[in-house]
């Protein structure tokens, strides 16, 4: 249920609604828009609705939300969420994120190498795993603790906002020490129990599609974190799977549209993962742009027949350099920025 403030509401009438709402064991979130401010209302549908919310002052109208995710709909909040990432580095409203780096951080050294080389060529979000979800116990599992250390100590050289992901809701305090933003991968969308961990914390969480997930599942999963406090989350699409084996996965780039008309949640788009064949994500990476993505995701790696993790689906520097190039054109032909991180410089 969503209640639409009269343009002339006060604050007092505003926290007098809240308290009410309060008092009657419901959740309540308060949306201030450009022309007004609306309040979101959650709890038990029964207790919603008998509540008396049209008699408060203050109340214009009362809306139901006829979509299951409520604090992630367009109805909850007509505008794009617009977030800041750190290091002066926005998502949101017109401004692309750029996330580079390796699958795995393998040492502080490659590390760097890579991060320089994508700084370089304007990037403005560096990632890198420290703990790795793979498929066989025996591949390489990431560096843990020292692998975060090494994100921070080159984010900070460079200035770079530094996003990595996060397993299990064990290891959040842990990485909440290092990160700018979390990563929930594909495999743990509906880790329930994670996104509420993450939905406790203060910075921004990027939830990537799992690998069989409607858009509704997406949606839903995001409103886990939303509903837990945390307003800051980004969603992206990684591929679906498919009974082609021609590429790694499907690139569902129609989720971007769509989600955009049913959310105001940012989207990106990460060609690295659903394409699995570095000759098509430069292709797929404009799609994504073009789509009206609000970021693309792209693995780099100076050698990557020598990565631990991935390496197979990695762009060279000097690639990652000229599909960036191209990017920022079309960026600029959309009327859209890449904003680069304040700070420190290769």
């Amino acid at each position: 249920m969503i209640i639409v403030l009269q343009a002339e509401a006060t604050s007092d009438q505003v926290d007098h609604i809240v308290e009410r709402l309060t008092e009657m064991g419901l959740k309540s979130e308060v949306s201030r828009g450009i022309k007004r401010t609306v309040i979101g209302v959650i709890g038990e549908e029964d207790v919603v609705r008998n509540a008396p919310l049209r008699a408060m002052p203050g109340v214009e109208d009362v809306v139901p939300i006829l979509k299951p995710y409520k604090l992630a709909s367009r109805e909850f909040q007509a505008e794009d969420s617009v977030f800041d990432l750190g290091h002066g580095v926005t998502i949101g409203g017109g401004a692309l994120a750029q996330i580079a780096g390796p699958c795995a951080i393998e040492n502080e050294d490659v590390l760097r190498e890579i991060a320089q080389s994508v700084r370089a060529a304007g990037a403005n979000i560096l990632r890198g795993g420290a703990f790795k979800p793979r498929t066989s116990p025996y591949s390489f599992q990431g560096l843990g603790e020292d692998g975060l250390k090494m994100l921070r100590t080159v984010g900070d050289e460079l200035g770079m906002p530094v996003i990595t992901e996060v397993m299990d809701p064990r290891q959040v305090e842990l990485i909440d020490r290092y990160t700018d933003i979390f990563q929930i991968g594909a495999r743990n969308m509906q880790n329930f129990n994670l996104l509420s961990e993450v939905g406790g914390t203060s910075r921004p969480v990027m939830i990537k599609r799992g690998m069989s997930a409607s858009v509704n599942d997406l949606l839903m999963s995001a409103e886990y974190i939303l509903a837990s406090g945390n307003k800051q989350v980004i969603l992206c699409e990684r591929g679906i799977r498919s009974f082609d084996p021609s590429t790694r996965n499907v690139l569902d780039l129609a989720i971007v549209p769509n989600v955009k008309g049913l959310s105001h949640l940012p989207i990106i788009v990460d060609p690295s993962h659903a394409t699995g064949r570095p000759e098509l994500i430069p292709s797929m990476a404009l799609a994504g742009v073009a789509a009206g993505a609000d970021g693309i995701h792209i693995e780099v790696h100076c050698r990557p027949e020598e990565a631990a993790s991935d390496g197979q689906q990695a762009l060279l520097p000097a690639q990652y350099a000229e599909v960036m190039q191209q990017m920022t054109q079309m960026a600029e032909l959309l009327g859209k920025t890449i904003p680069q991180p304040e700070g420190a410089t290769v």
